[in-house]
């Protein structure tokens, strides 16, 4: 009933949120988020998966305390905390479908933005001149 959760990297976000919003950081950017939810959506299902088989142990544990007639203290204790894994385990689950939910609308907001921006940036990027920036002819 051990856990193996530790910090992986001293950053604390995949990617800087800077005022960099050239196309190609931007998209960047994006991918980073994603595969950055991605892999938290698989690590937190890991961790359900961990809760819920702790919840099974301790339960058990429950019933062999009140098998071996300690005080029924212990037993309530310990099916408490069993009680506590579950509902702990309920709530990771619901925090990784968010965390798939967010990394399925950055996947679709970098493939809108590609639709809508990529062939402006295959023009700008192939100009030996140099253009204005987006907003440059809003004044």
């Amino acid at each position: 009933m051990s856990s193996d959760l530790a910090p992986r990297n001293t950053s604390s976000a995949p990617a800087p949120a800077d005022d960099d919003n050239r196309y190609k950081a931007v998209q960047s950017k994006l991918h980073k988020l994603g595969k950055a939810m991605d892999d938290a959506t698989l690590e937190l299902e890991g961790l359900r998966r961990s809760m819920q088989a702790n919840a099974k142990h301790t339960d058990g544990v429950a019933t062999d305390i009140e098998n071996a007639d300690l005080d029924p203290k212990f037993v309530r204790l310990t099916a408490n905390v069993a009680t506590a894994l579950i509902g702990a385990a309920r709530e990771v689950r619901t925090l990784s479908d968010i965390a798939q939910e967010t990394a399925d609308l950055t996947h679709e907001t970098r493939r809108t933005h590609s639709k809508l921006y990529g062939a402006l940036d295959d023009i700008r990027s192939n100009r030996r001149e140099k253009t204005p920036r987006p907003g440059f002819f809003n004044r």
